[in-house]
């Protein structure tokens, strides 16, 4: 049995597989997923899983360089950016988008984990690292 946080098994084997610079999207329940791109759906309902809930749990798996977010965030001021920003530290540096090409950037993804939060721009591309 695993000794992390992270019980999916989707989610697990994708984060295991990850090489340097591949990209791992975490959206909301809204974010479109391009054709061919893996969708791992967490969602239940509206709010479960939450957007913050499913990264920390994500975080404890991934190692992770820098991360993508739209900048619309920052101007809707979601709930969830203040949780995004206490986890600054383990996210790397931030870079910043418009919505419309964070869209694009997650035709790059390997895949987009659904969750069912409902709030606005609640979206990251986490760019994995390495752990040497």
């Amino acid at each position: 049995m695993k000794k992390t946080p992270l019980l999916n098994i989707a989610l697990s084997r994708l984060i295991a597989s990850l090489g340097h610079g591949d990209i791992l999207v975490i959206g909301d329940a809204g974010l479109p997923v391009p054709p061919g791109v893996e969708l791992i759906d967490l969602a239940l309902t509206q709010g479960i899983p939450d957007f913050i809930s499913t990264l920390r749990v994500v975080l404890s798996e991934m190692q992770v360089e820098s991360h993508v977010l739209a900048e619309e965030i920052l101007l809707r001021q979601p709930p969830a950016l203040a949780g995004l920003n206490a986890l600054d530290g383990e996210l790397g540096e931030r870079h910043l988008l418009s919505h419309e090409a964070f869209k694009s950037l997650s035709h790059k993804a390997r895949a987009v984990v659904r969750t069912g939060e409902c709030q606005p721009y609640c979206n990251i591309a986490l760019v994995s690292g390495v752990t040497f």
